[in-house]
C-alpha cells in the first residue's frame, strides 16, 4: 500500500507540475494577471477551480463521516449550501463580475474597501482573512500529513510535500497555474470518488449480501435511530448551515473566483458546471457514508461503535477494505482536495496583503516591487501554516471548523455594498458602519466560543434557543441598516 501510494502520488505531482508549467504561456505582466488571470479565464477552467477551491478534503472525509453518523440530514445540510451558492452566483455574482472589471478589483478586501470608500475597511478585512484563513490553510497541510502518517510515511513528510506542492503550483504562474492545477485536481477528486462508489456498489455491499431492502432496513433501524429521517436538532442544522449559506460571499478564495471568467458566457458556464459538479460530488459522498454505515452495521463487531466516536476515520477505514491501488488513488484524491484549497486560499490572502496592506503603505508602488511583495507574502503565509502544522496545535484544526463563522459578518456588508454600488457615495462620517458591523459579528462569535467552547460554538443555543450564526447575521445586519437606509434617501 505504501509503495503504491508513493507511486501514485509522484505521478499526480509530476502531472500537476507539467500542467502548472504549461500554464505559464497564458500569464501576462502585472498583479492583475498574477492574481486574477487578467479576467481571461474560460468557463470550464473557472468552474473547476471554483469547485476544487470550495470542496476541500471535508467532502470525502468530513461529509462521508457526517453522513455515517447522522444520515440523510447531512444531505440536506450540503444541498442547502449548494442551492444557496448557486442562487448567490446567479443573483449577486453577475454584479460582482461586472464591477470587478469596471473598477479593477483584484482582492476581495480591495472590493470592500472600494465599495465603502475606506482603506480602513480593506485593512480590517485583510487582517480578518489572516486570522481565520491562515489557520485553516495549516489544517489542510495537517490533513495531508495525517494521510502520510496513517500509511507509515511520516507526518512531517506529508506536511512538507503539501507545502512544496502548494508553493510551487502558485509561484509558477499565479492564478493561471492554480486554476489549471485545480482543474486537474478537481477531475482527480471526482474521478476517484466515482471509482470508490463503483467498488462499493459492485463489490463491498454484495460481499455482505446487502440488497436494496436490506440497505433500507439497516439504515432505518440503526443504533442511532432512523438515518433516513431528519435526526439533527434545529440548532445543529442552523448552526452548521448558515455559515455555509453565505460561503460564496464571505470566503475570499471563492469571491475572487467570481472576477476571473473572461465574458458573460464564460461566467454562465462557470455557474452551470459548478452546480453539476457540486451535485454529483455531494450525492456520491453522502451515498458512501450511508452505504458504509449499512455495511458495518450488518457485519457486526466493534467497528460501528469505534467509527461513531471518530467519524473522520470512516473513509480511511473503508479504503483499507478496497484494493490497494484504488485506496492509493482515493488517498491522492483527498490529498488533491486539501492542496487545491490551500493554494487558492494562500493566493487570495496574499493578494489582500499586497493590495490592501503593502501598496497602501508605499507611496509609489511599482510592478516589480509588488511582484516581490506577492511572492514574499505567499512564502510567509505558507511558512506560518507549515510551522503551525508541524507543531500540531490542536486549536488550529478546531478553528478551521469555525473559520466560515468567523467570516460570516462579511456577508451583510458585502450584500449592502454590492446592492448599493450604483447609488450615491458614502459620507465619510458613516464609514464606521461596516467596521462596527464586523466587530459586532466577531464579538458574538467570541462570546459563543467562551460560553460553549470551540466544538459547540456554532450549534449550542446562545439566546432564545438560537445558535450563534443566527445572531451573528442579525447583529451584523442591524449594524449596517442605518447606512443602507441613508443611501436610499
Amino acid at each position: 500500500m505504501r509503495e503504491l501510494y508513493i507511486a501514485v502520488l509522484l505521478l499526480f505531482f509530476m502531472a500537476g507540475s507539467i500542467v502548472a508549467w504549461l500554464s505559464r504561456r497564458f500569464i501576462g505582466r502585472g498583479s492583475r494577471e498574477f492574481f486574477v488571470g487578467g479576467y481571461r479565464v474560460g468557463g470550464f477552467i473557472s468552474a473547476m477551480t471554483y469547485a476544487a477551491t470550495t470542496y476541500s478534503a471535508f467532502m470525502m472525509v468530513g461529509l462521508v463521516g457526517l453522513t455515517f453518523t447522522g444520515g440523510v440530514a447531512a444531505l440536506g445540510f450540503e444541498l442547502v449550501y449548494l442551492a444557496a451558492t448557486v442562487i448567490i452566483l446567479g443573483v449577486v455574482g453577475p454584479t460582482i463580475w461586472r464591477e470587478a472589471r469596471r473598477r479593477g478589483w483584484i482582492s476581495p478586501s480591495e472590493m470592500l474597501a472600494d465599495l465603502y470608500g475606506s482603506n480602513v475597511v480593506g485593512i480590517g478585512v485583510s487582517l480578518l482573512y489572516l486570522f481565520t484563513l491562515v489557520p485553516y490553510t495549516s489544517a489542510q497541510l495537517k490533513g495531508v500529513g495525517e494521510i502520510f502518517s496513517s500509511i507509515g510515511l511520516g507526518y512531517e513528510y506529508g506536511v512538507l510535500f503539501a507545502f512544496v506542492a502548494t508553493a510551487f503550483w502558485i509561484l509558477v504562474a499565479g492564478l493561471w497555474s492554480v486554476a489549471m492545477t485545480d482543474a486537474f485536481q478537481g477531475i482527480w477528486m471526482l474521478g476517484s470518488s466515482i471509482a470508490v462508489t463503483i467498488w462499493v456498489v459492485a463489490f463491498l455491499l454484495p460481499s455482505a449480501n446487502i440488497d436494496y431492502n436490506t440497505f433500507i432496513e439497516s439504515l432505518s433501524g440503526s443504533s442511532s435511530g432512523d438515518l433516513l429521517s431528519f435526526t439533527w436538532s434545529p440548532q445543529m442544522f442552523l448552526g452548521l448551515t448558515i455559515p455555509w449559506i453565505f460561503f460564496a460571499l464571505t470566503n475570499p478564495q471563492v469571491v475572487q473566483r467570481l472576477y476571473i471568467p473572461r465574458d458573460e458566457r464564460s461566467y454562465a458556464r462557470t455557474v452551470k458546471y459548478f452546480a453539476l459538479y457540486g451535485f454529483m460530488y455531494t450525492i456520491i459522498c453522502v451515498f458512501l457514508g450511508m452505504a458504509f454505515r449499512s455495511y458495518v452495521a450488518l457485519r457486526g463487531g466493534d467497528a460501528e461503535n469505534i467509527l461513531l466516536k471518530n467519524r473522520d476515520l470512516v473513509t480511511p477505514y473503508m479504503l483499507t477494505l478496497s484494493h490497494p491501488l484504488l485506496a492509493a488513488v482515493a488517498y491522492v484524491g483527498i490529498t488533491a482536495a486539501a492542496i487545491s484549497t490551500a493554494n487558492s486560499i494562500v493566493l487570495t490572502v496574499s493578494s489582500s496583503v499586497v493590495r490592501d496592506l503593502y501598496e497602501k503603505l508605499v507611496v509609489k508602488p511599482n510592478e516589480r516591487a509588488s511582484r516581490i511583495a506577492a511572492v514574499s507574502a505567499i512564502l510567509i503565509l505558507l511558512t506560518l501554516a507549515l510551522a503551525s502544522s508541524m507543531m500540531r496545535i490542536g486549536y488550529i484544526v478546531e478553528l478551521s471548523v469555525i473559520s466560515s463563522a468567523g467570516l460570516l459578518p462579511l456577508a451583510p456588508i458585502t450584500i449592502a455594498g454590492i446592492v448599493g454600488s450604483g447609488r450615491r457615495p458614502i459620507k465619510r462620517g458613516k464609514l464606521l458602519y461596516p467596521v462596527i458591523s464586523i466587530l459586532i459579528g466577531e464579538s458574538i462569535l467570541i462570546y459563543a466560543v467562551v460560553i460553549h467552547g470551540v466544538s459547540r460554538a456554532l450549534t449550542a443555543p446562545l439566546l432564545f434557543s438560537l445558535p450563534s450564526p443566527v445572531w451573528i447575521v442579525l447583529g451584523s445586519t442591524l449594524a449596517i441598516i442605518p447606512l443602507i437606509a441613508e443611501r436610499k434617501v
